[in-house]
């Protein structure tokens, strides 16, 4: 019986492609208001809470000689304190600094040694327009715990839609179990390799009583996972977003109400994650004419993971993704003709063998042997498959508190892989949708020309499905978004 604490397939891949200057944690930045708690009550607070998501107190083992994959065991040495940090921002505690911190952190490697999470608690922040006080909190997750949406169920299972919840009462004492020998870990994987009656005897049968379907079906499988390798090895052209990078990055954002992107699909006759390609397609290619380079007939490819995560899999951790390789029509700068080419891009591959291929590398990668699964990933991260990734997560559309304090702002991160210098993560929270922005440090120095870009981008798609923003003027334009960068820079009406 295969063991419930090793990583899949895909979950493993996460840990093959964290190789040079990608390390592979998903983030967040989110901005609470009220003043910060004391640490100590913090921490108190998230210990509470930590029997809710065990693998917060577990670290990796790892398999002799890649005799299979890793699994998660308790941490004996788990220190609370190690995972919570605490750091200050210096006056006057702009939104541009807590930027340039969450830059300097997701450049942090998270330790293999470890379990495989941190948050940071941020005081200095500076208040609110209103005069409300303000924090933040950052935290880092390895992609090999979880992914975009089982984080969402994270955040909320530490946090609370009670306004009044102040303390939740202190969990039972928490005893970790002995540690695997070497012996216990090359032994169980190898059972589980070669001892899965129910699985071997299903095949045999299958061929057996079907070979003429079994060989159909594998002819189908090999055609729609070569439908997915072919849409990305023609793709991908070569762009100031594929070079090499360092281990050091760059964050911005832009929020903005979610109701604009509402209005924008329903007046172009699409979908949000359509108005939210569009965006960054649109955004993208304002930031590559504005760089001096050529875009006409310029399609970029932006490989875009897709949750198939079903309702009875909800809240559990691990990665139960697929993807698509979406085209960003970069040379077309007119917003509503933007809009219907992705639309109608978009809804085709939802419907190809693309998509059902996506799905089937998601099932192989699990019986993979490990020593072959790391090198296809790391292959993997040596191609130009895409240009970038870009990911767009629904989150809790109800507030959350944490000790009493709402969460106003949730900013998200995806990692950069080993060609990709920016990538971009979209994530909507309690009416608002917010673009995260991530960049290597060296390779994209004009973060802020790009967080410009979004911005500018967005407003014009908005006009374009004639929504009431057509009747704005710059200054509504101004207050319809947030947009920081780590240069600090005020970010001029487009």
């Amino acid at each position: 019986m295969t063991n419930p604490d090793r990583l899949s397939g895909l979950d493993s891949a996460f840990l093959h492609l964290e190789r040079g200057g990608a390390h592979m944690h998903v983030a967040s930045i989110m901005v609470f208001a009220g003043s910060a708690p004391p640490y100590d009550e913090f921490m108190r607070f998230l210990e509470s809470r930590l029997d809710r998501v065990p693998r917060y107190r577990q670290r990796l083992a790892f398999v002799p000689f890649e005799q299979g994959r890793p699994v998660w065991v308790d941490d004996p040495h788990f220190n609370l304190r190690y995972h919570l940090r605490h750091s200050a921002l210096p006056s006057p505690g702009e939104d541009a600094q807590l930027a340039a911190l969450a830059g300097r952190l997701f450049a942090d490697r998270l330790d293999r040694d470890k379990p495989l999470w941190e948050m940071n608690l941020v005081e200095g922040l500076s208040a609110d327009s209103d005069g409300q006080p303000r924090f933040a909190v950052i935290v880092k997750t390895h992609h090999a715990l979880v992914d975009g949406v089982s984080g969402v169920d994270i955040t909320s299972v530490l946090f609370s839609v009670d306004p009044n919840e102040q303390q939740s009462e202190r969990s039972s004492d928490w005893v970790p179990r002995p540690l695997p020998t070497t012996a216990d870990l090359v032994g169980d994987a190898l059972t589980e390799r070669f001892s899965d009656p129910s699985e071997l005897a299903r095949a045999a049968r299958a061929v057996v009583r079907s070979p003429r379907r079994v060989i159909t079906e594998l002819g189908g499988k090999i055609e729609q996972t070569g439908a997915l390798a072919w849409a990305g090895v023609r793709s991908a052209p070569q762009t100031p977003l594929n070079q090499p990078i360092g281990p050091h990055r760059r964050y911005g954002w832009v929020n903005a109400s979610l109701a604009t992107f509402k209005h924008v699909k329903n007046g172009l006759d699409g979908t949000i994650n359509d108005a939210v390609l569009t965006t960054v397609s649109l955004g993208l290619g304002r930031w590559l004419r504005r760089r001096g380079m050529d875009t006409a007939g310029l399609t970029l490819t932006a490989m875009v993971p897709v949750s198939v995560r079903t309702e009875g899999e909800s809240g559990q951790l691990g990665n139960r993704v697929s993807a698509l390789w979406a085209p960003l029509p970069v040379y077309e700068e007119d917003p509503a003709a933007a809009f219907s080419y992705i639309s109608k891009k978009m809804g085709d591959l939802k419907d190809s063998d693309q998509a059902v291929g996506a799905d089937t590398l998601t099932e192989l990668a699990g019986f993979a042997p490990p020593t072959i699964a790391s090198q296809a990933a790391r292959l993997q991260s040596r191609q130009r498959l895409f240009n970038l990734v870009v990911t767009n997560v629904p989150g809790p559309q109800v507030p959350l508190y944490l000790l009493g304090r709402q969460l106003t702002a949730l900013y998200p991160v995806v990692p950069l892989t080993k060609n990709t210098a920016l990538g971009v993560a979209a994530m909507s929270y309690c009416g608002r949708l917010s673009f995260g922005l991530l960049a290597d440090y060296d390779a994209l120095p004009d973060l802020g020309d790009v967080v410009t870009d979004f911005k500018g981008a967005l407003f014009d798609l908005a006009r374009a499905a004639e929504t009431d923003l057509h009747r704005w003027d710059s200054a509504d334009h101004e207050s319809l978004f947030s947009a920081h960068t780590p240069d600090g820079e005020t970010l001029s009406t487009v």
